[in-house]
């Protein structure tokens, strides 16, 4: 098993995917998959959740309420989207701007990677 270990890291260069912060791949997936969620409420539609408070029958979850406020601002219904929880338009620039700090980051070192070459 160790022999196989240093052949990975021996050969060729480093796989570019594998340099990509998990951190990042999560939240533009979980903006990907916002994105394309239908927003509704509750009561109007079954579907499985994970959410405790859901699962109990209560109709309103500050994380559910988030999901949904996320889910309509990238349809475009702002208004709704504070309906849903006021956090929504302040949480998406927030994540949009951990994404940026995480991409320059990971620029940076790929740049000061090929500097020391």
């Amino acid at each position: 098993m160790q022999l196989l270990m240093t052949l990975k890291f021996k050969t060729g260069k480093p796989n570019w995917l594998m340099r990509i912060p998990l951190e990042l791949i999560f939240w533009i997936a979980a903006f990907v998959f916002l994105a394309m969620a239908k927003p509704a409420a509750h009561p109007e539609e079954i579907h499985f959740t994970f959410c405790p408070l859901a699962n109990l029958g209560l109709g309103w979850c500050p994380g559910c309420g988030l999901g949904r406020a996320i889910t309509l601002i990238f349809h475009g219904s702002i208004r709704e989207s504070f309906h849903f929880h006021w956090l929504g338009i302040p949480a998406v620039l927030i994540i949009s701007l951990r994404m940026v700090t995480l991409l320059r980051y990971e620029r940076i070192k790929i740049l000061n990677n090929r500097k020391e070459k």
